[in-house]
Formats: C-alpha cells, structure tokens, sequence
C-alpha cells in the first residue's frame, strides 16, 4: 500500500502540462499583474504574504527563495525542507479540500491543474484568494516557475539569483561529461510492478541525459509515457536510471531490476550500470534538479570508473 501511494505521488509530479509561460510585470501602484502556466491572468494588489502551496515542487521552491514563512498551508505530500512539516497540512491532489484551505486566510493558493477541479479554483477566488498554477515539465518551465513564484512572494532578485545558479551548476556539470551521445539511458520513472513508465523528449530527465552526454533511450516518445519490458529488452540501455523508494524491505529497487528475467542480457545490467536515483529530487521539477544530475554524474562518470579500476 506505501509504495501505491508512492507511486501516485511520483507519478502526479510527472504528468505532462502544456507548458504556456508566464509573462510578469509590476505596476507603478505596487501591483504586479501576469499569466500562470496555463495563461490565466493574476493581479495581486502586492506580493503575497500568506501562500499555501499544494504541490511538492511549489514548496521547495518557496523555501528556495526564502520565503518560506510565508507558507501558511501545504499539500499532504511537501516533505522538503524539514521545516516544512511544522505548516499546516491540507489535503491536496484528488482530494483537494477547499474548505481547509480557505479556512488558512491565504492570499494565493499554487497549485497544479491535475487534479484540482474548475470547480475549486472558483469557490477559492470566490473567497477572494487567487489561484495561480505552476506547470514545469522541462527546466526551462522550472526557470519560469522560480521567476513566477518569485513574483508572487516579492522576491525577485532571490529568483533570478536562484535560476542562475541553477544554470551555472548544470553548465558545469555539461562541461565536464565527457559522453558523446552515443550511450543510452533508461529512466524507469514506475516499476515493473505498477506497470512501466519513462520519460521520453521535453522533460527534464530527457534534458539531464543530454547534458550528461547521453542519449535518452526513449527520446522518440514525447513526455510521459507508459511502455513495455520488451521495448526496454530491445532497446538495451547501457545506463538504467530507477527512481524508486526503498524502505528496507526484500530486494532494494536496483536489485529488482537486475534479478528481472529475460533481462539479464541488457548491457546495463551486465556492466552493473543500474542506478537509483533520489525519486523527489529527480521527479519533482523544481531546485533540486540539480542535485539529481549532480548524482547521476557522480555514477557515470566516477563510480563506475572507480569499480572498473578495482
């Protein structure tokens, strides 16, 4: 049962949005008028004070810029940083409850338009409280999630300080991968037993593996996309990448994948090239991403070498 709710955390962080942008502009008043993601337009009398944040990427990028005690409200599933356990927790996702949310006076609620209703978003800004909807499935569209939420809480600077540090670790990280593309890798973003999923072009993973000098071993599919065991037998990745959980139970996620049958032949897993990355840092668009290609450098370019040399 935890690993089905696991599941469905990871797999709502990576459904694909239509990724529209966001233009921004601030007012001589000290309003500050833009679109969401979705192109729905937003004026605030003033940058926000009081925020709750439904989605777990939305969160951390809160705390990102600083503003964390302005979250008066958070979805179930924001676990990062620790500090925000102690905000008070709504019910999020498919089970959205409005009525807590208004009941926390914010001023602007973030969320995903998943599995939030029209419905929702009518009865918050009936309650006077806007909705603004962040919707990143690449790093371009976490960038323009970071300028936007800067926006929101009055923290510009501290946004495009944060977009450019993301950028320059990522640069570093693309001048030192010394891959000619020619390598693929398999990102199992669902196990074999949930039914398997990847991601394919126009998300982060995919642009992770290019800047690592490898080649997404899906990159023909668009987005998110269910596939099968055969695809992945045929295709034969030399890098696995799983973003598992592991709670101490039977075979850890990397385990499983080798002790797979019919896939013993798989040049990853013949050359123990099977990795299980940080599911939250890698699933979730937001800050952390840099951490997640900073690990998966570490594994390509260091680990492995280092046991080819023992």
């Amino acid at each position: 049962m935890k690993n089905l709710k696991v599941l469905a955390v990871v797999m709502a962080a990576l459904t694909a949005f239509a990724f529209v942008g966001c233009s921004i502009s601030t007012q001589n008043d000290g309003t500050v008028v833009f679109k969401d993601m979705t192109d729905r337009e937003i004026k605030l009398d003033a940058p926000a004070e009081r925020i709750v944040a439904l989605t777990a990427a939305d969160c951390e990028i809160v705390y990102a810029l600083g503003a964390g005690d302005k979250l008066v409200g958070r979805g179930k599933y924001c676990d990062y940083p620790e500090d925000v356990l102690a905000v008070a927790e709504v019910e999020s996702g498919s089970e959205t409850n409005v009525e807590q949310i208004i009941a926390l006076n914010p001023q602007v609620v973030l969320m995903s338009t998943m599995d939030q209703t029209t419905e929702q978003v009518a009865a918050l800004e009936e309650a006077g409280i806007k909705v603004v909807v962040s919707a990143a499935n690449d790093i371009d569209g976490v960038y323009a999630a970071i300028e936007m939420i800067g926006k929101v809480v009055g923290m510009n600077d501290e946004a495009a300080k944060l977009v450019e540090s993301m950028k320059a670790s990522f640069e570093q990280i693309r001048s030192k991968a010394t891959g000619d593309g020619t390598k693929t890798v398999y990102f199992e973003v669902s196990p074999l037993q949930y039914g398997l999923w990847t991601a394919g072009s126009g998300t982060f993973m995919d642009e992770i593996a290019a800047m690592l000098g490898l080649k997404n071993a899906f990159a023909d599919i668009s987005g998110w996309a269910e596939i099968s065991e055969e695809q992945v037998i045929e295709r034969n990745p030399d890098y696995i990448v799983t973003i598992s959980m592991y709670y101490g139970d039977g075979p850890t996620p990397v385990e499983e994948i080798i002790a797979r049958e019919g896939w013993q032949n798989i040049t990853a897993i013949k050359e123990n090239r099977v990795f299980n990355s940080d599911s939250n840092a890698i699933s979730r668009p937001g800050p952390r991403l840099v951490d997640a290609a900073e690990a998966l450098f570490k594994f390509v370019y260091e680990d492995i070498k280092l046991d080819n040399a023992a």
